[in-house]
């Protein structure tokens, strides 16, 4: 499996109104495989929507060296635009025309078959919509229309900013299972985004930037892992009892409404339950405590 992003030491610098500089990406290092949903997080201000930017030729970066789908970018970044679909802030569109004459315009500039402007409209669950006025579409709707658009040429990467914002909990839920459904497709899916609950369920791939450099990246499955704390969840019916015969064994435990809360490693639980047993106490519950990515993302950038 190969990259189909890869950016080494990208520096994007600003000039201020009043001298001086900002710098919005300072020596970001990426690598994002091929297939998939990749979740691309961090603050406001933490560089995304620049980096963004830079790997699609929209502003020049001061330092690094980027590839796009094999090609470096900008140098050759023209060769592979074409299997590139992406969105980068609001989605520029006609409001006085039709969803579907904004499609239909689109896919004429590019030369791509008038039928494929039923098909995407179809997937983002605009049919119905297709000949209403965009004037008159939500935001969350001008958000499906310009996600159709950038589906018109059935990219290979799609890039894609914030995509379900000002979606309301129903079409989150079916731009999450369309950006699955593409990601299963074959295609690399790369969205950045604050919802993190939705890039924990959506997500197959996560990186978090901090002050424009990556933090941490990997698979979310692992990034979870390698975070859980050093607490297990234990279930009992007598929980007093068994937080007196836990801490005499040495263990730090807090009692909740539902479980007991102890400090003990994932290779402690056997011993937990073993202590709890010789005292004729048995467990009903025995896990270690999950960390969220939200939670995850909280402390890292904190």
């Amino acid at each position: 499996m190969g990259s189909v992003i890869e950016v080494s030491g990208l520096r994007k610098e600003y000039r201020r109104v009043r001298g001086g500089r900002t710098v919005a990406v300072d020596g970001l290092d990426l690598e994002v495989p091929e297939g998939g949903v990749f979740g691309f997080l961090g603050p406001n201000g933490s560089g995304k929507t620049t980096t963004i930017r830079c790997l699609l030729g929209l502003v020049r970066p001061s330092h690094g060296a980027m590839a796009v789908l094999g090609r470096p970018s900008p140098a050759a970044l023209d060769d592979v635009m074409p299997r590139i679909g992406s969105i980068v802030e609001t989605p520029a569109l006609f409001p006085t025309m039709t969803g579907r004459e904004n499609l239909r315009l689109l896919a004429a500039i590019d030369r791509i078959p008038a039928r494929r402007v039923d098909d995407v409209l179809e997937a983002v669950g605009l049919a119905e919509r297709g000949r209403d006025k965009v004037r008159r579409y939500s935001l969350g709707m001008k958000q499906r229309l310009g996600l159709a658009a950038a589906l018109l040429k059935d990219p290979a990467l799609l890039v894609l900013d914030e995509p379900a914002n000002g979606l309301d909990p129903a079409g989150i839920r079916e731009i999450r299972e369309l950006l699955r459904r593409l990601g299963a497709e074959g295609r690399t899916v790369f969205v950045s985004s604050h919802l993190l609950a939705e890039v924990e369920q959506t997500c197959d791939r996560v990186a978090i930037i901090k002050r424009g450099r990556c933090i941490l990246s990997g698979r979310v499955d692992d990034v979870l892992a390698a975070a859980a704390r050093p607490v297990q969840i234990v279930g009992l019916d007598a929980l007093d009892a068994g937080a007196r015969v836990l801490r005499d064994a040495g263990f730090d435990v807090d009692v909740t409404m539902e479980a007991l809360r102890v400090g003990a490693a994932r290779d402690e639980g056997a011993r937990i339950a073993k202590v709890l047993a010789d005292n004729g106490l048995y467990v009903n519950e025995l896990r270690p405590e999950a960390v969220s990515l939200e939670d995850l993302f909280l402390e890292m950038t904190a």
